[in-house]
């Protein structure tokens, strides 16, 4: 990352489980280029956030947030202003789905798992971004992690409908937020080895589809790229991006995969 890329940015970082989250090398490389990083988590997973934090360049806290809860985005807002008195970038990487939303389970997930992942995983980037950018008065980047939503990805069913959501959500935030300058894009990422995704059933078989198609090749060991991307994507050298859809996957998505 080119030092001085987000020189000064104050920036709002969740989805820091492990040091193999895609979020922790974001956190990492945006403070190598400049950045001032606050991460989130809650509840039993922050101790977890807490130790690969201690591993980042430079110390940072770690802020409460269930993003399902309005008096945690009240309060993160609130620890927000007071110790900035402003944010210019926000990461959202923050999915879930039950396990029986996923694996094969599409035709059988009941309508309450499908209802959480939508929650978890699309709706929780309104809601954050609403509770983020009366902090932005002056302009601002949102990224969202994403997973190509165009098709419909074997083993990964209601989370790919969720992701779907995510990215119509997107769209519409770029349009609503836009006149304050605070500009909404999501990077679609190709599959990794982070936590959220070896809880998928089947992963590996997913993430081989990479590996064989993707015309530079793909590394399901090496966040770094898409760290790289959404930095890009929180700097000011993408100050006239919005509602886009970056993909970092190789260049899977140009040329698709056999059926399997």
């Amino acid at each position: 990352m080119a030092a001085g890329l987000l020189e000064g940015k104050r920036l709002l970082i969740t989805g820091v489980l492990t040091r193999n989250s895609i979020a922790y090398h974001v956190a990492e490389q945006a403070q190598e280029a400049g950045a001032e990083v606050v991460l989130t988590s809650f509840g039993r997973v922050r101790r977890l956030t807490e130790r690969a934090a201690a591993r980042l360049p430079a110390a940072v806290d770690v802020l409460e947030l269930d993003v399902n809860r309005s008096e945690d985005l009240e309060a993160l807002a609130e620890a927000l202003a007071s110790r900035w008195g402003g944010v210019d970038g926000v990461l959202h990487a923050i999915a879930y789905a039950p396990e029986d939303a996923l694996g094969g389970a599409f035709m059988t997930a009941p309508a309450e798992s499908a209802s959480v992942a939508f929650q978890t995983s699309a709706f929780s980037l309104k809601a954050l971004a609403a509770a983020i950018a009366p902090l932005m008065p002056t302009g601002g980047s949102i990224v969202g992690l994403d997973f190509d939503a165009s098709v419909a990805w074997p083993i990964y069913d209601w989370m790919g409908v969720a992701k779907a959501a995510l990215e119509s959500v997107a769209r519409y935030l770029a349009r609503d937020l836009g006149d304050q300058g605070v500009r909404v894009n999501l990077v679609s990422a190709g599959p990794l080895g982070t936590p959220a995704a070896q809880g998928i059933p089947g992963f590996d078989r997913l993430a081989g589809l990479w590996r064989e198609q993707a015309p530079l090749g793909w590394d399901v060991e090496d966040p770094g790229p898409v760290a790289a991307a959404v930095c890009f994507l929180l700097s000011d050298l993408a100050r006239g991006i919005t509602g886009e859809i970056l993909h970092v996957d190789g260049g899977f998505h140009a040329v698709g995969a056999p059926a399997i």
